[in-house]
């Protein structure tokens, strides 16, 4: 049998002690709000079928669409939609090789993040201000 000495082999990173770097965060936030974004196409989607369909169903859709849930779905939509293409971008960057380096990487998911809440925040200022 092998002689193995098993008492001084370094352990594995434990999940409360291992960070994950912030582009690999963001890369899965991006996954995360592309299937996020579905739920305000649906929200969108139902009231523009109810919109056709008649007016109590459209009031009923408006209704839910102008409510704070509504507000909050929609909110975070737009976010998510920033967010989502946004990281788009970068990731062309990272296909034709640029951003590849830790610092820089580092850097364009900062501006992801700072650049999505505040695209969002002109958005909602924009639709209910202009």
């Amino acid at each position: 049998m092998a002689d193995v000495n098993r008492g001084n082999r370094p352990l594995s990173p434990h999940m409360q002690v291992y960070r994950l770097p912030l582009a690999a965060i963001t890369s899965i936030m991006t996954r995360i709000t592309g299937h996020a974004l579905v739920a305000g196409i649906l929200l969108l989607v139902w009231w523009l079928v109810a919109a056709v369909t008649g007016p109590q169903a459209f009031a009923a859709a408006d209704w839910v669409v102008r409510s704070w849930i509504g507000f909050i779905v929609l909110t975070g939509s737009a976010w998510a939609l920033w967010f989502h293409a946004l990281a788009g971008i970068r990731h062309l960057f990272y296909d034709s090789g640029k951003l590849l380096r830790i610092e820089e990487a580092e850097r364009a998911s900062w501006a992801i993040i700072i650049g999505s809440v505040v695209l969002t925040l002109l958005s909602l200022i924009l639709f209910f201000f202009a």
